[in-house]
């Protein structure tokens, strides 16, 4: 297998050299991020895979330092935005301002780019702004470009939303309707640490600063990597598990599992199929395997189709998540 890369510093081989860029980067993120391994695993499999992220945790579990150390280590431009109440589309797109030319006195509308216009972008708390703003991510997330005055602005690839959401406060906030969700290829839940971690967490961060990360992956590198995923082989037998799992999420089909028409009103689309295998492709590429396994699918059910799956009142009374539904969907299709 081969890819048009440019200057593959660290092997020859192309998948060896995402593998070999992958252990690099994990060790530059441990610098400043104490655990979260498999968040981290995740992130990468979403970039690599060109898709998005939504990612879930309690205040103070340094989501946005995360993010924001990824792009260090991957030396792309970053913005944050802080979704509140009062944000309009044109904080996120940008907007024209209406500019003077000195020399002939002409006045003219000229297009302010907004922070949407980076490579990864961190929508802080988007459930806290009304769906109209959320919206203005939508076109944007699906056609890496955005629309304004008539005019179409290209994003600079490689183009990467990562949206975090507060789970414990609900009061003044706006879901995310299931069309917007399902542009996101991952929901990522990020846990406590553990004690261990925690200890760690304190005693780095109330002494000297934090070390200096330092770029390891270029944006050339990145977008050839990008394309390598592509580029991977996937076997049929695969293919179809991933097809057969999304499909028996799906409420009133012949061989949806009993428990789901009872506990699940909406099942996922093709799009979750779609993830499923270029997360498999993404994963397989990071430990440097040819070629995804059934096991890289069943590695990223729960968070391709956590948000995907939409739970009934029987669900809410019997106190079944989403995740337990999942899990026991892939209790009842095993590997072989």
């Amino acid at each position: 297998m081969s890819v048009a890369a440019p200057r593959m510093r660290h092997s020859e081989d192309p998948l060896a050299a995402l593998h070999e860029a992958y252990v690099r980067l994990r060790e530059e993120i441990a610098k400043v991020i104490v655990g979260q391994e498999a968040i981290i695993e995740q992130l990468v499999v979403c970039l690599l895979a060109r898709g998005h992220a939504l990612l879930i945790g309690v205040p103070g579990l340094a989501k946005t330092l995360l993010v924001r150390t990824l792009a260090q280590a991957l030396d792309l431009k970053f913005s944050r935005i802080q979704f509140t109440p009062d944000l309009m589309p044109s904080d996120i797109t940008g907007t024209e301002i209406l500019e003077e030319d000195r020399t002939t006195g002409q006045r003219l509308f000229r297009f302010v780019r907004g922070p949407i216009f980076a490579h990864i972008v961190l929508a802080d708390e988007i459930n806290r702004t009304p769906p109209k703003t959320q919206a203005a991510l939508l076109e944007a997330m699906q056609e890496y470009h955005v629309t304004a005055a008539g005019q179409t602005f290209p994003l600079e690839l490689p183009f990467f939303v990562l949206a975090t959401q507060n789970p414990i406060e609900q009061e003044g906030t706006y879901p995310l309707p299931e069309a917007q969700l399902d542009r996101f290829m991952l929901n990522l839940w990020l846990d406590y640490p553990s004690f261990e971690e925690e200890v760690a967490v304190v005693r780095n961060t109330t002494a000297t600063p934090p070390p200096a990360v330092d770029p390891v992956i270029s944006r050339e590198e990145l977008l050839a990597f990008q394309e390598l995923v592509r580029q991977i082989p996937v076997a049929d037998h695969v293919i179809e598990y991933a097809v057969r799992l999304v499909a028996r999420t799906r409420p009133g089909r012949p061989e949806t599992p009993d428990f789901i028409n009872t506990y699940l009103s909406y099942g996922a689309g093709p799009r979750a199929s779609q993830y499923l295998i270029l997360g498999a492709k993404a994963l397989a590429a990071l430990e440097g395997r040819a070629t995804p396994l059934i096991a890289d699918v069943r590695h990223l059910a729960v968070p391709v189709l956590r948000h995907r799956v939409v739970t009934n009142f029987n669900a809410d009374a019997d106190g079944i998540s989403a995740v337990e539904l999942i899990q026991r969907l892939l209790d009842t299709l095993p590997e072989t």
